[in-house]
């Protein structure tokens, strides 16, 4: 019996030492765990995050896109008879393609002679058809391409931005070049849409048209000179479907560096 004492005691006194080596093992992954969690929300990595969003605010990416070029930079200077000189910067990072496609056409003189078929005042001037009636133009590639679209990348006044029928890969040749200027009663709009109150910022000090036109169109590049000369072209009298009831051609386009 005796026996039988010691033997159940010494039993009690190993199931005690496993278990408390069980809990230090579990205590060391806990440790480990919490080590491994603190690493990963340290200050400099949260730093780096707050620095990443700051760079990628709506202020400082519109200011970057309504900048004068670099220089060296690629420029066009578009020639319209008997209104003057549209000078654009481009967002080749963004919007390769429609770059390309843009640039090509009018080192190739295909934009020499067209005219602007769609003008509304106080929205935008649309151009780049051969046919003159927005039926028709081709990209470089000789089909259609998508969209290009960026975020912080936004139609304000004087964004180049191509033109799309509502079908998939349908931009070609037409561009157009928004006009708006900035208006107070579309607040509610905004807020209806989910939009930013920095988006509401942005569009205040530099106007566009956001509603119909945000992350629904490439822009592709920005008036940096003659917005007195897309103005005047936008008020210009029209007749059907918007178009100028004299022709506003595009003599030519010179693609050179600023």
């Amino acid at each position: 019996m005796k026996n039988k004492s010691t033997i159940i005691i010494i039993a009690i006194i190993v199931i005690i030492a496993i278990s408390a080596i069980a809990i230090i093992a579990f205590s060391g992954n806990d440790s480990d765990k919490n080590t491994e969690e603190n690493t990963t929300s340290s200050p400099k990595k949260n730093n780096s995050k707050k620095e990443e969003n700051k760079e990628k605010s709506y202020a400082s990416a519109a200011e970057k896109q309504m900048s004068m070029p670099e220089k060296g930079e690629t420029i066009a200077i578009m020639h319209v008879k008997d209104y003057g000189d549209i000078t654009f910067k481009f967002f080749e990072d963004v919007a390769p393609k429609a770059v390309e496609n843009f640039l090509t056409h009018a080192k190739e003189g295909y934009y020499d002679g067209l005219t602007f078929h769609r003008v509304m005042n106080e929205f935008m001037i649309q151009g780049g058809d051969p046919l003159g009636t927005g039926a028709g133009g081709e990209s470089i590639w000789g089909e259609g391409f998508d969209t290009e679209l960026d975020t912080y990348t936004v139609p304000y006044r004087g964004s180049l931005c191509m033109a799309k029928s509502s079908l998939p890969k349908s931009i070609g040749s037409q561009f157009f070049i928004t006009q708006s200027h900035f208006n107070e009663k579309e607040k509610d709009y905004f807020t209806a849409y989910g939009l930013s109150d920095e988006l509401w910022e942005t569009y205040k000090k530099y106007g566009g048209d956001i509603l119909d036109l945000y992350m629904q169109y490439t822009v592709f590049g920005q008036v940096v000179e003659g917005m007195d000369v897309v103005d005047k072209i936008a008020a210009v009298e029209t007749g059907a479907n918007n178009k100028p009831i004299t022709d506003v051609i595009i003599e030519s386009i010179d693609v050179t560096e600023y």
